[in-house]
């Protein structure tokens, strides 16, 4: 097999990931960081798929972060402290300024439904980092019309289309039949990287270890080919 067999083979990743998970936000980073890094990133086909981390959260219901970490982990305010620097300085190593002084807590599903309909003018990623922003860097709340309105007009998305999802319940079953499908597959916990639907990585794990495994999802199917 040559170098150029190789490189002409299709990798399609999944990544299911939840826009409220700051592991998620480093995990996107270090993936990006692993395709520049490899030489056949021209022939990755990704797509991003929606998770919820707790889907129990009331729609409508907004919370500090702070508080809602502890009292879902039963920690201290100085254990949850703890946890925030731990997660600002792993982020700040991959060029994210987080700010967990600004998070809201809320149901991200209407999000997830945004970013669906993105996808449907191709602008699917572009969202996705969107939200991760305005979640982390700057305190938006994500389950306010007019945010996730003036948020999908950033990045392109038709305003109108986007005032009318948040006030429907289009891309319902999208969302639905992505958080589905990771059940099916033993997906409890986010990022997940599905590789060809044959490899699997859980968590943000290296730019090193995401860059092997699709070094071996390439090799493998351009032999398969």
């Amino acid at each position: 097999m040559n170098n150029n067999t190789r490189s002409r083979a299709t990798v399609k990743v999944e990544i299911w990931s939840d826009v409220a998970c700051p592991w998620c936000y480093i995990g996107k980073r270090r993936f990006e960081r692993a395709l520049e890094g490899f030489d056949g990133r021209g022939n990755v086909e990704v797509t991003w798929r929606s998770f919820q981390l707790d889907p129990t959260i009331p729609r409508g219901v907004r919370r500090n972060h702070d508080q809602s970490l502890a009292d879902k982990l039963g920690a201290t305010p100085e254990q949850v402290a703890a946890m925030n620097e731990r997660v600002t300085t792993l982020a700040a190593a991959e060029g994210l300024d987080y700010h967990f002084e600004r998070y809201v807590t809320v149901n991200t599903f209407d999000a997830h439904r945004v970013e669906h309909l993105a996808k449907a003018h191709g602008l699917g990623p572009e969202m996705h980092e969107r939200l991760f922003r305005g979640q982390f860097v700057e305190g938006a709340v994500l389950d306010d019309p007019d945010t996730l309105v003036r948020l999908a007009m950033e990045v392109g998305v038709p305003g109108d289309e986007a005032r009318q999802v948040v006030e429907s319940d289009a891309y319902v079953n999208d969302v639905t039949d992505d958080i589905r499908e990771a059940g099916s597959l033993g997906i409890n916990g986010v990022p997940f990287f599905v590789v060809d639907r044959r490899f699997g990585i859980s968590g943000a794990q290296s730019s090193e270890l995401i860059r092997s495994t699709l070094a071996r999802a390439r090799d493998e199917a351009a032999v398969a080919g």
